[in-house]
């Protein structure tokens, strides 16, 4: 006699829980940080924001690592809630495979140009 204890479950969606909920917060502090340090230093320079200006705010090697690390942490932010959306809301899975890897080279291309374009200052 074959016994079955407690209940067959069948998992949907995203169900990555607590892991993907915590990266999300410590990713969009780290993007209001950079957001708030380019704010103040924007107020409180006197003058007109032109070319010099803006890339001397990014010259000090410290505000290139922060920046740096931003971008990459913005590209995990977008790919975690993008990941989710196409997990929860797009039922064909060719479908979703494809805009999940649509996904991931845009971010991959965006994620490169703006370290290009930091690179650059």
């Amino acid at each position: 006699m074959s016994v079955n204890f407690g209940s067959k479950r069948i998992v949907v969606g995203a169900h990555y829980g607590l892991r993907d909920w915590l990266a999300q917060r410590v990713t969009a502090a780290l993007i209001a940080l950079l957001t708030a340090l380019i704010l103040v230093q924007i107020i409180f320079t006197s003058g007109e924001i032109g070319y010099d200006k803006w890339a001397s705010i990014f010259s000090a090697q410290w505000m290139k690592a922060l920046t740096f690390a931003t971008i990459l942490a913005l590209t995990y932010h977008v790919w975690v809630g993008m990941r989710d959306i196409w997990m929860d809301y797009i039922k064909p899975i060719g479908l979703r495979l494809f805009l999940q890897i649509f996904t991931i080279v845009w971010l991959l291309g965006c994620a490169g140009w703006a370290i290009q374009v930091l690179w650059r200052l």
